[in-house]
């Protein structure tokens, strides 16, 4: 499978929770649902789990890099799927989908707000316009999506939490935090549904589907883009992952029937237009990089990582390794190698 292919599957996947778990919230509760779903990620990132302890050994996070994992399980894992949950019940899978995009616009400003990013000109408008399209998405469903977006908003400000806690961690891969989330997540979620008694009306087999729905659309969806995003690089893999809204949407009003509105369209048109001002949204100033030691997946020839390796300058690969101190100037977007103050005379299109 190609990394263009890979990563429109996992959009799709991801794509797909929001109309799936519409259909599940008619038997489950959204507590219930929501540590089903998340148990599942934590399942179909097991062998992934796995995997990394047999190749790398366990490594012991230190005392700040556990306290971000923590509040991302809180955060993105325990608080945000229960809202999105609470909001998809009063609301279209449709509708709700399209909303969803507004957890890049809520990255981007809380990244500026409380994590010293900084987002250019083009950035806020990107910001602006996707704000001003779930105001025109949810307007179409009267009231009841008015509540709706607040809580679809509410929960993607947590996940705008959880991303930045999650990138700032050192130590651990994305599968790692997906089992470690999903698992402890799920876990609190379904210990909350056990005690309001909502799990004890459940069937063995919505129970499976449930857990089907989170390994595919919160585990494999991971795994896939991962993957993707080793061969195609982040940034055109978020490209292409940002579609999966708008596949949800698709499969809302497309194949469940829902109804849809000129503002749906017109607010999903001006999304797109947000999505890729946001996108493509990146600042160039002198900077410098501590030295470090951390795990992620690499490359050797992204400016960033100078230590040798035989035959894998153009591949992307994953192993522990250091950073010395280092300074240098081009474009760039706050990912893990760029979490710093920014300066007043940096560049910004």
């Amino acid at each position: 499978m190609s990394a263009i292919a890979r990563a429109a599957l996992a959009a799709l996947l991801f794509g797909a929770a929001a109309p799936a778990s519409k259909l599940l919230l008619g038997r489950l509760e959204p507590f219930l649902l929501a540590g089903l779903l998340y148990l599942g990620a934590a399942c179909a990132m097991a062998p992934f789990f796995l995997r990394e302890r047999l190749r790398y050994g366990s490594r012991k996070l230190d005392s700040i890099s556990l306290w971000r994992l923590t509040a991302a399980i809180v955060a993105g894992g325990i608080v945000g799927p229960v809202l999105l949950l609470f909001g998809l019940r009063l609301s279209s899978s449709g509708t709700v989908s399209l909303l969803l995009n507004t957890e890049l616009a809520a990255t981007a400003m809380l990244g500026v707000w409380l994590f010293g990013d900084q987002l250019t000109r083009r950035g806020w408008l990107g910001v602006g316009g996707v704000m001003l399209a779930g105001g025109l998405v949810s307007s179409a469903s009267g009231w009841p999506g008015l509540a709706s977006s607040l809580l679809v908003f509410a929960a993607c400000a947590c996940w705008g939490l959880d991303n930045h806690w999650t990138a700032a961690i050192d130590g651990i891969t994305p599968q790692s935090s997906t089992f470690w989330k999903g698992l402890i997540a799920g876990a609190i979620n379904l210990t909350v549904a056990f005690w309001t008694g909502s799990i004890e009306e459940a069937s063995p087999q919505v129970i499976g589907m449930a857990l089907g729905v989170g390994g595919l659309s919160y585990g494999a969806s991971i795994a896939l883009y991962i993957g993707a995003a080793q061969q195609l690089g982040a940034t055109r893999a978020q490209a292409v992952f940002a579609s999966a809204p708008f596949l949800g949407a698709a499969i809302g009003f497309g194949l469940l029937g829902e109804p849809i509105a000129a503002l749906h369209i017109l607010g999903a048109a001006l999304l797109a237009l947000s999505l890729v001002l946001l996108l493509s949204s990146a600042h160039e100033h002198e900077h410098e990089h501590s030295p470090t030691e951390h795990i992620h997946a690499h490359r050797h020839d992204d400016g960033h990582h100078l230590h040798a390796h035989a035959g894998l300058a153009g591949a992307r690969h994953t192993h522990l390794h250091r950073h010395d101190a280092l300074r240098h100037t081009h474009p760039h977007w706050p990912d893990v190698h760029h979490r710093h103050a920014h300066r007043r005379d940096s560049k910004t299109p």
